[in-house]
């Protein structure tokens, strides 16, 4: 089977030391992850992660800058290739229209001091 490649963009939003990220309960495993989500063919980069985090939580943003790339080459069916954009926030968007998976939870405001202690 070929394996085919997956850009996905995701959203570095910091303000006032807090960390933006989405909680997800998978069967009471719970963990953050930045928003995000595939790009779209014949979008850019940086309208994929506008409209992804738009979508994802309701949250307007610019991207100012691209940060680093993350490979998942092993363990998916397809070869991952997530492209981290830091992000500013603008607040939330004038409509809302959430496009979340079952096992998100919630968006949220981690303190970037204390990640490791985040519950």
């Amino acid at each position: 089977m070929e394996r085919r490649i997956r850009n996905s963009v995701k959203a570095l939003i910091i303000e006032d030391r807090k960390m933006l990220a989405i909680k997800i309960d998978d069967e009471g495993d719970a963990f953050y992850i930045l928003p995000g989500g595939s790009q779209s063919a014949g979008e850019t980069l940086t309208e994929a992660v506008k409209r992804e985090v738009a979508e994802e939580i309701g949250v307007e943003i610019i991207p100012n800058s691209l940060e680093f790339v993350i490979e998942g080459v092993y363990g998916e069916a397809f070869h991952r290739v997530d492209f981290v954009f830091l992000c500013e926030y603008k607040g939330l968007t004038d409509h809302l229209f959430f496009q979340s998976d079952g096992h998100q939870v919630r968006y949220e405001w981690l303190d970037i001091d204390n990640l490791i202690g985040q519950p």
